[in-house]
Parts: C-alpha cells; structure tokens; sequence
C-alpha cells in the first residue's frame, strides 16, 4: 500500500513540478527505466513467491541501473550507443516478460 501512495504522489508532483532532464542525461533514463522496471517486476515475483528480501531488492534496483547506464555510456564512447541501448532494452525486455509470465501465473494459476 506504501508503495501505490508512494506511486500517485510521485506522479502529482511530476505533473505539478513538470521537471526537467539535463541532456546529458536523457540518453541513459530509458534505459534506466527499463532496469528499473526489471527490478520491480523481479522484486513483486520474489514477493509473491515468499523469497522477497528488501536488502536484494535495493542492491537489485541500484545495480540494474547503473550496470545498463555503464553499458550504454561506453556504447557512446565506442561508437555504438544506439545497438547497445537496442541490446539492453532486449535483456532486460525478455526478464521483464518473464517474471511478467511467473506473476501471471502464480496470480491467475495458469
């Protein structure tokens, strides 16, 4: 329940505030989402699975995101920034259905 108010207070004060991203970040926070979104999704199946720890779940959260951001910013420096976005966004899209498919079925018993 926490985190669902955490969540709706998050996105009112986005939208009051209308922050804005630096450029030199805003190559890196898709991706950055992504990693994230990964870690929520990883964290919700280990919930529902009885194994959730909040210790794992934060290193899980920090790590993912900064390893896909390490991975895109030395694409950039090598030339190749968009292919290793490209490939992040895979791994990270086919963990995300995954552990999207465990819920499922753990939710739904099928």
């Amino acid at each position: 329940m926490i985190a669902a108010v955490a969540l709706v207070i998050g996105v009112v004060v986005g939208l009051v505030f209308r922050p804005t991203v630096p450029l030199w970040i805003e190559p890196y926070l898709p991706i950055a989402v992504v990693a994230a979104l990964d870690a929520v999704f990883g964290g919700v199946r280990a919930q529902l699975d009885g194994i959730f720890n909040a210790k794992v779940f934060v290193v899980s959260f920090v790590s993912n995101v900064l390893v896909a951001a390490l991975i895109v910013f030395m694409g950039d420096k090598l030339g190749v920034g968009g292919q290793l976005s490209t490939a992040v966004v895979v791994v990270l899209g086919i963990r995300i259905f995954g552990n999207a498919a465990a819920i499922r079925r753990h939710l739904f018993r099928a």
